[in-house]
């Protein structure tokens, strides 16, 4: 269990250079999961976008420019993805390198951290606790190293690793001090494994995701027969071939979905640059979806609420004059290979030692047993750890250490031990010495932050390995009432028991690693979905576990490795803004969902009906285009990237079709019947161009109503957003042909550009008015309707903050 004699000195530079020309060395996955070619190909090569490339090239054919617009989309569709995906793989790739850790490698005898992806095989890599193992290899010296694989094969319980014993790549340090071989590196490790899975850029296990799957399928089967029957029916139409072509082309342009793919992709991706600015790097694309739908966050106080560091207060002796016990802490200082943040304070406060006592056993600190030790030849047993772990329940010793914790300092107790401190038994009997009180330094932020999530509605608990009391102290400081203040090993081991404990208090004290990871489960167990902060080695399976793990930048690797979000800066502040911007996407995706799904079912409806009917179809591209720039376009690349403030709620899927698949019945049915009331017939005095028109005026109305329900509620410049597409809109049916045919008087060549509308007949857009504005009521019916039906408080005006499922 002691470290080697001999110290392995590591690779020398030829021998490295060496290895290096042979391939041998840690090359990694993307740290975005995503190479640049393959964000180019899944934005180009995309069903979609192959769809409208065939009806693009269908409508080119005919010489109709005006009525290929609708083609541009392809661009725009491919540019803005891979623009935004690249922007937010370069944000995910620099920010990763900022925080990533860097091991210590042993090379020509001195020790240097470096990148991991020069990590080559044969380098000796120092270990400490918090460390992770980055690649596989085999343990070369060792002193006390207990190393956890429990990411790897389950098992809680530590493992004492001694030279000659393997390590893979992905457990992680949790006591002692050590250095190993590299073995496996690179593609040959499990650390790449872990690298691909825990930093691809991708929608995995996601709810949303899964909800715009079914939709897609949805509109596949139902786009596949009508679309089919739509060019049967369009191909046996008098006419010329060019005609035949642009009414199958404004048939099926809007049935394709072209930018609800893209606007969550979008989304997504702004939002990943947008945590980046506020120096949260993003490890897993579905984080975004979890940040909206917490509403529970396990707060570790160390690190968390209180700074990292701590400072030495005073020394409460005993018994005598406190200078043995002074001397007995400096020793202890450094003596200790990895000191934790207890012992860098006293390091710091106390004299250098001049003459270090030899070392006869060592007990590193753990978080489950909370004590540490040293075994000094010719000095005793010395114990630094919990007084309530120390001491007997209710003596002097602990009632004076409750006491000093009360108003939220740390303290420790400083015993002698009656046998080594590695034995079997340890520490046995402690004689207590001194009380060693240190100063915890609240963070600034913490208590707007605490108040934040309490008026958003978000639970905090506090859980934390230090005394109760302290624990309760410094949470009551930052004005939180959290109710009941809970010391770990009181709680029931019963699952109902423990959980309902855990639902009811607010702040626990003395959590051991696994307690916390079982306080996550009892709080999943209940419906909630669970963030939880941490930056020490015993918090990393309770982030592991949680819905959200969130860790401190400075925290151990190991921690920072299974996080789904690291908080570059340490600052708890961050977390607000997280949260927020984690709504904004999923609320903002929900309504673009709504827009792109309700175009695709009137698309399918009014084209399935004309199908039976066997009529021409009213409209050509250039009147789809008008229709999605003005009702569904504009607005929702706005509405994908607003500020949006509500909650996530399960059950995406069935509240967008709730809503959109009845919206798109009502405004197909009634662009249909107007279709219908407006066709030429002998001595109706209209053309078909008038009927197209009216029919579109329908459709317009109809489709702006959907879009101002959507927007909902309402704030100014959404009610700005509405008007201004509203109008453009109405301009594009009543303007656009009477300064086109002033054009085309004056410039006959511009003749080629016919919008194609006729809006001077009175009475058949009078018949196309009144339909729409009764479709516009049947919508708003359905709006009111699908809240009932999904549980939500429909609101017109207000602010989202204070909406409330």
């Amino acid at each position: 269990m002691t470290i080697a004699a001999q110290s392995v000195p590591g690779l020398t530079s030829a021998e490295v250079a060496e290895r290096v020309a042979r391939g041998e060395v840690n090359q990694l996955p993307p740290r975005s999961g995503r190479t640049t070619w393959d964000i180019v190909r899944a934005n180009v090569f995309t069903r979609i976008n192959f769809l409208l490339m065939l009806l693009f090239v269908m409508v080119l054919t005919t010489g109709s420019i005006v009525n290929a617009l609708f083609g541009f989309l392809i661009i725009i569709n491919s540019g803005i993805g891979i623009v935004q995906e690249l922007r937010a793989k370069r944000t995910l790739d620099n920010l990763a390198v900022v925080g990533e850790g860097k091991p210590s490698v042993r090379r020509g005898g001195a020790v240097t951290e470096i990148p991991r992806e020069q990590i080559v095989v044969d380098d000796i890599i120092e270990i400490g606790p918090g460390d992770q193992v980055i690649v596989d290899g085999e343990v070369v010296e060792a002193s006390y190293l207990e190393v956890d694989e429990s990411l790897l094969t389950g098992e809680s319980d530590p493992l004492l690793k001694q030279p000659g014993d393997e390590v893979m790549s992905g457990s992680f340090v949790v006591a002692g001090v050590g250095a190993y071989r590299a073995t496996r590196v690179g593609h040959d490790s499990y650390a790449a494994k872990l690298t691909m899975e825990a930093s691809r850029f991708s929608l995995v296990k996601s709810e949303l995701q899964s909800g715009i799957n079914k939709i897609l399928r949805l509109i596949t089967w139902l786009l596949v027969p009508v679309g089919l029957a739509t060019v049967w029916v369009q191909w046996n139409q008098p006419g010329t071939w060019q005609e035949k072509v642009l009414s199958m082309a404004g048939a099926l342009v809007p049935m394709v979905p072209e930018g609800l793919v893209l606007l969550t992709s979008l989304a997504f991706a702004v939002g990943v640059v947008r945590l980046g600015q506020q120096n949260v790097l993003v490890q897993e694309l579905p984080a975004i979806e979890g940040l909206a739908r917490v509403d529970v966050v396990c707060a570790d106080k160390t690190g968390t609420l209180t700074e990292n560091g701590l400072r030495f207060g005073e020394l409460d002796v005993l018994a005598g004059d406190g200078d043995d016990e002074r001397d007995v802490l400096a020793q202890l200082a450094a003596a200790d290979p990895r000191p934790n943040a207890s012992v860098v304070a006293l390091a710091q406060s106390l004299p250098l030692v001049a003459e270090p006592w030899q070392v006869d056993a060592m007990a590193p600190f753990t978080s489950a047993k909370k004590w540490s030790g040293m075994s000094f030849v010719g000095h005793g047993n010395w114990v630094l750890g919990a007084p309530d772990v120390l001491s007997s329940p209710g003596s002097e010793v602990a009632q004076r250490a409750e006491r000093a914790g009360s108003t939220g300092r740390r303290v420790l107790l400083l015993g002698e031990s009656d046998g080594p401190v590695d034995a079997p038994g340890a520490p046995g009997t402690v004689t207590p010495a001194a009380l060693v009180i240190l100063e915890q330094k609240v963070r600034p932020e913490a208590r707007d932050t605490l108040a934040y999530f309490a008026d958003q509605g978000v639970g905090v608990k506090v859980i934390s390995g230090d005394n109760a009391v302290s624990v309760g102290a410094v949470t009551g400081s930052l004005g939180v009432a959290a109710g009941e203040v809970v010391d770990a090993r009181t709680l029931p081991e019963a699952p109902e028991l423990f959980a309902d404990k855990v639902e009811q208090a607010g702040v626990f004290g003395r959590v051991t690693p696994q307690q916390k990871r079982q306080m996550v489960a009892a709080l999943q167990s209940r419906g909630h979905n669970v963030a939880m902060t941490g930056d020490g080695v015993n918090d990393v399976l309770a982030i592991k576990d949680a819905d959200l793990g969130v860790a401190m930048g400075s925290g151990a690797a190991a921690t920072r490795s299974v996080a789904q979000l690291v908080l570059l800066d340490d600052s708890f502040a961050t977390l607000p803004h997280v949260v927020a911007e984690g709504r904004r996407v999923i609320g903002n995706i929900e309504r673009v969902a709504n827009f792109f799904l309700t175009k695709t079912i009137y698309s399918i409806i009014l084209a399935l009906l004309v199908a039976i009917w066997r009529l021409p179809f009213p409209f050509v591209p250039i009147h789809i285009s008008f229709v999605g720039w003005f009702t569904i376009g504009i607005p929702a690349s706005i509405l994908a990237l607003a500020p949006n403030a509500e909650r996530a709620r399960p059950g995406f899927l069935r509240r967008v079709m709730s809503f959109s698949i009845p919206s798109g019945i009502v405004v197909g049915l009634a662009t249909f019947l107007t279709y219908l009331l407006v066709l030429p017939h002998p001595g109706s005095g209209g053309s078909p161009v008038q009927a197209s028109t009216a029919a579109l005026l329908t459709l317009m109305i109809g489709g702006t109503w959907v879009m101002a329900a959507t927007a909902r509620p309402y704030q100014w410049w959404k009610l700005l957003l509405i008007g201004v597409c509203g109008l453009a809109a109405f301009v594009a049916i009543f303007w656009l042909p009477g300064w086109v045919g002033a054009w085309a008087r004056a410039v006959p060549a511009f003749a080629r550009f016919d919008p194609q509308l006729d809006p001077s007949n009175a009475g058949l857009m009078a018949t196309g008015g009144v339909v729409g504005l009764v479709a516009a009521a049947l919508v708003e019916l359905v709006w009111w309707l699908s809240g009932r039906i999904t549980g939500e408080h429909r609101h017109v005006f207000g602010n989202l903050a204070h909406v409330k499922a």
